[in-house]
């Protein structure tokens, strides 16, 4: 931390709110740094964090409408609809309208896109075991937690 000798203490109270040592900016930077490395870690497969996303989607529940995926993700259509396009063309997932409700598009994984969740996962797991090295088992949960806690204060 910056030396606060010079400043008046009404700067000191709220020094920690400053950039570099705001809980923000160091989340931001935390974000940008796995991002990087798990970006770099995808890239031999030609993928993106956002298709890994996508695709942990799909593993979970296949077949779900595009609203759906965007829901949880918190995506704008547009950004969801390119990055589908992109992996309909690589062959990783196909569209089909819903056979209830043909203003409905669903999104399946085909056999690559299912291949894939024996590959990326254990990828994605040394990025975070690079992240989280030299924290206990129990500090990442509680860290976890905090996070969850902070992201439903913020949602509303």
């Amino acid at each position: 931390m910056i030396s606060t000798s010079n400043h008046s203490p009404a700067l000191e109270s709220w020094q920690q709110n400053l950039a570099p040592y705001n809980l923000g900016y160091r989340i931001k930077l935390v974000s940008q740094l796995l991002s990087r490395k798990f970006t770099e870690s995808l890239e031999p497969f030609g993928l993106t964090p956002f298709h890994w996303l996508v695709l942990c989607c799909l593993w979970q529940e296949d077949g779900l409408p595009t609203s759906s995926i965007g829901d949880k993700l918190k995506q704008v259509g547009g950004t969801l609809t390119g990055v589908l396009d992109r992996m309909e063309e690589r062959g990783l997932v196909r569209r089909e309208r819903d056979t209830h409700d043909r203003r409905i598009w669903r999104i399946w994984l085909t056999n690559a896109g299912k291949e894939l969740e024996a590959v990326l996962p254990p990828i994605a797991a040394a990025v975070r075991d690079q992240a989280m090295e030299g924290i206990s088992f129990a500090d990442r949960e509680l860290f976890s937690q905090i996070l969850n806690r902070a992201i439903a204060n913020l949602s509303f």
